[in-house]
């Protein structure tokens, strides 16, 4: 090996390492709730990690005594609505903005970039108000409309997308009589597709854990979801928290599968757009 390749290599192993320990910092966590979900209660604290024996009581407990199936259906009609209906709303702000005002394009961007970093618990009571007034309580449009607004991520991703389209192909259509309407069904929604799809899994993954709106709006055991469920482990005498892991792990398979087979797009969808103006 030559002496000028020396720093590089030493500098791409270095970045793989800091890559390495970034990686497993991040899986630790994970990897703590599934080891002591297989943990009996006295084994829950103890020094050792590996569970010994290792018991399936905890997963025997929560299938046999917790609502795993109507929690997971109530989020998941939350989680496929929300990310439907954002889809449609970024779709729509994307399509007008580069086709129809693009003069207006950097300052709507701009405006949606600091709506990023608004907390959604800044606006969660002007939220509660009116769909308390609306009657949607307890219901799935109370779920579902009011997070329809934090469609932001949503638009800058598919604005660059949009932009990136072939403008001849635009052109085309529209040299053929083609309205806006059916520019955007039939030449823009096409090349979209992909990024349409990495999308729609991101608001669903972040929608699937959303915690307080879910709390404010569907308050009944029956409307429940996920995250609301897990809350049911921590009682007076303390939390469960064999059990606590065990139903942890079992709501997050599903959305753990829906990223495995789709986390390439969700990378790429990123990594094109790069939110630019």
């Amino acid at each position: 090996m030559r002496p000028d390749h020396r720093p590089a290599l030493f500098g791409r192993v270095a970045w793989h390492a800091v890559l390495v320990v970034c990686c497993l910092l991040t899986t630790f966590p994970v990897l703590w709730a599934l080891i002591t979900s297989f943990k009996g209660p006295a084994d829950v604290f103890s020094a050792n990690p590996i569970p010994s024996p290792v018991t399936l009581e905890n997963y025997a407990a929560v299938l046999s005594g917790w609502p795993v199936l109507p929690l997971i259906a109530n989020t998941f009609v939350m989680s496929a609505g929300v990310a439907l209906g954002q889809i449609v709303v970024a779709v729509l702000a994307a399509f007008a903005l580069v086709e129809l005002s693009p003069r207006l394009r950097p300052a709507i961007l701009v405006a949606a970039t600091v709506a990023l970093v608004i907390p959604p618990q800044a606006i969660v009571i002007p939220q509660f108000l009116l769909a308390t007034r609306l009657g949607w309580l307890n219901s799935p449009v109370g779920l579902i409309v009011p997070q329809l607004g934090a469609a932001a991520l949503a638009v800058l991703l598919l604005v660059q997308h949009v932009a990136e389209v072939p403008r001849s192909h635009v052109e085309a259509a529209r040299l053929e009589g083609a309205r806006s309407g059916e520019v955007l069904w039939h030449v823009v929604l096409p090349a979209l597709r992909p990024a349409i799809a990495a999308v729609g899994i991101l608001v669903f993954i972040t929608t699937w854990n959303e915690y307080l709106w879910p709390l404010l709006i569907a308050p009944r055991a029956e409307n429940a979801t996920v995250q609301i469920g897990l809350a049911q482990f921590q009682t007076e005498g303390g939390t469960d928290y064999g059990a606590l892991m065990a139903a942890a792990t079992l709501t997050s398979l599903p959305i753990v599968l829906v990223y495995l087979l789709a986390s390439r797009r969700v990378t790429d969808a990123f990594l094109q757009s790069g939110l630019r103006t």
